[in-house]
């Protein structure tokens, strides 16, 4: 098997185009949703309710909470996932609506741009406040409606958490974490049969860029006089550049991700074959890196072998 035809392979397996209609067997089951005033969990949380699941959707502002409660089956929960006391107030208000949870889908995020030798200590806390530790103290805090109702926890992950870049370290470093974080919250909650699963999207319409550079703008940052002026100037653009993807696309994902009868472990959500091919590339280039020039390496023989074993187990 040629290296083409493995790498076309595995993306033609991992972006398969998710179908998942998930309408309600009789009984509406309810999902948590942090960070669903807009993009993304703006857009899970209008499909979910739509399908005539119940949603708690997480947001910030009373005007975004007033947005949710108008729309059928949403009820907004003030919900910062950087505030304990807000996540125990939610856990308050949702077991006593006595539904029960079935889903919670970890969505809030924020982003940061800097070149790691000058990203200041405060931006890269705040950062991981909100993309590490928010899904770590949300997911602990309603585990256990979860495992009462045997249901699904899917986290917002990111192709950065697998590609990065000049000025995206901060990102993917938040986002790498949340591949660990799934992995072994998944191994952990198959044994109280709650399904775990991590959701990568690519560059879809939000205002996660906007919301950056306003941020830097704010902090007084400049660039000039940087020795990372071009990293910069190559990521200036992204402002305008608001996605080339339809956030219904991850909705979707999100949906199979808590009601499909087969959940997947990992849903690769990219707009355009490009960015699957940056992101599967870089696995098999990792891959190829781990494999070099050691006791323990493995022929090539060896690796086709555990491609179509890999296969195998997620058709």
């Amino acid at each position: 098997m040629s290296k083409f035809l493995i790498f076309l392979t595995i993306a033609v397996m991992t972006i398969g185009p998710i179908h998942a209609e998930a309408e309600n067997s009789g009984e509406q089951k309810a999902v948590l949703i942090t960070g669903a005033s807009t993009g993304l969990g703006r857009a899970m949380a209008e499909l979910m309710a739509s399908k005539g699941h119940f949603v708690y959707a997480g947001a910030r502002k009373d005007k975004d909470m007033d947005e949710l409660n108008a729309i059928e089956n949403i009820q907004a929960i003030r919900l910062d996932v950087t505030d304990q006391t807000q996540i125990d107030a939610a856990v308050k208000t949702i077991t006593e609506a006595d539904r029960g949870l079935y889903g919670l889908i970890n969505n809030a995020g924020v982003a940061v741009v800097y070149a790691l030798a000058e990203a200041p200590d405060s931006e890269m806390e705040w950062l991981m406040d909100v993309n590490l530790y928010g899904p770590f103290r949300v997911t602990k805090a309603f585990a256990p409606l979860i495992i009462e109702s045997k249901g699904r926890i899917s986290t917002t992950g990111s192709i950065s958490g697998i590609l990065s870049g000049p000025a995206f370290g901060p990102y993917s470093m938040s986002k790498h974490a949340m591949e660990a974080f799934a992995d072994s919250l998944g191994r952990e909650m198959d044994s109280a049969g709650v399904h775990v699963s991590i959701i990568e999207p690519g560059n879809y319409t939000s205002d996660i860029g906007k919301n950056v550079l306003a941020r830097m703008k704010k902090n007084g940052y400049d660039k000039e006089g940087s020795p990372f002026k071009t990293t910069y100037d190559r990521v200036s653009g992204w402002e305008s550049e608001a996605g080339n993807g339809d956030p219904m696309e991850v909705a979707q994902a999100a949906l199979h991700a808590m009601f499909d009868e087969n959940p997947k472990r990992r849903y690769l959500v990219v707009p355009n074959q490009e960015q699957a091919g940056w992101t599967i590339k870089k696995a098999i280039q990792e891959l190829a890196q781990l494999n070099q020039d050691h006791t323990y390496s493995y022929s090539r023989d060896d690796l086709v072998k555990m491609l179509d074993e890999a296969l195998l187990e997620n058709p």
